[in-house]
């Protein structure tokens, strides 16, 4: 008897917790769909970017810190803003080359347990924090054309793979995806061609997504050269 009535106790909590965790999902639409209503607002008034993405460890000595500043001003003069996630290192270096030619400076920032802050370098009215990275990055992806993609962890493999998917799939428009910086991705690349194509994984137009350079000269030529011939477009 003892052990029906403790059975019959277990089932009420396991059937209550269950129906806290329901509704805890049902109430947490909303918090995504107000999280999307401001930033759908707040990125609609913004003209043409270009979403630079790299580390947040690299410090203003690296070289890399130095060329995506040299990128970013001028992607700026094309008459782009600039997209990053709003925090140290890569992006920083991004938000500080747009405004260092006037450009529009645009921080996607995100809620991390150890958390990462603006850098000052990003436009007060365009410094926006996100609970949700679905969200965040639905933004990098639909008011860009095109992505920077600089040496980085696994967020910045995050965000190319994401990029790469939506294109191959033919979800978004094709739009210019440039990884800067033969050296450091050349691992990536040989694991692309010698693993993930040598096995029909991927076909060979997949590899034509994306353009390898290694100056900033490269990386805004691509960008110039791409917008000769396609005209501008919000992407989804």
């Amino acid at each position: 008897m003892t052990d029906e009535k403790e059975l019959d106790l277990s089932e009420s909590f396991r059937q209550k917790t269950w129906n806290e965790s329901i509704t805890k999902d049902s109430w947490m639409v909303f918090k995504v769909m107000s999280e999307f209503v401001s930033a759908y607002e707040t990125m609609g008034k913004v003209g043409p970017c270009v979403s630079i993405f790299g580390s947040a460890r690299l410090k203003p000595d690296n070289k890399y810190y130095r060329m995506v500043t040299e990128i970013a001003k001028k992607i700026t003069k094309l008459g782009f803003g600039i997209i990053t996630g709003g925090g140290p290192g890569i992006m920083e270096a991004g938000n500080r080359g747009a405004q260092l030619a006037n450009g529009m400076s645009i921080g996607l920032n995100i809620e991390l347990p150890h958390e990462q802050g603006a850098n000052r370098y990003v436009d007060s009215h365009y410094n926006m924090t996100f609970e949700y990275f679905f969200v965040r990055k639905t933004m990098f992806v639909k008011y860009s054309q095109g992505f920077i993609v600089m040496p980085g962890g696994f967020g910045t493999l995050d965000e190319l793979s994401e990029a790469l998917t939506l294109i191959q799939t033919r979800k978004i428009a094709e739009f210019p995806i440039i990884l800067v910086g033969s050296e450091f991705w050349s691992g990536l690349l040989d694991w692309f061609t010698n693993t993930l194509l040598k096995q029909k994984l991927i076909s060979p137009a997949d590899l034509r997504l994306f353009r390898v350079v290694d100056t900033a000269d490269e990386a805004v030529e691509h960008i110039r050269l791409f917008y000769e011939k396609y005209a501008v477009k919000v992407n989804f």
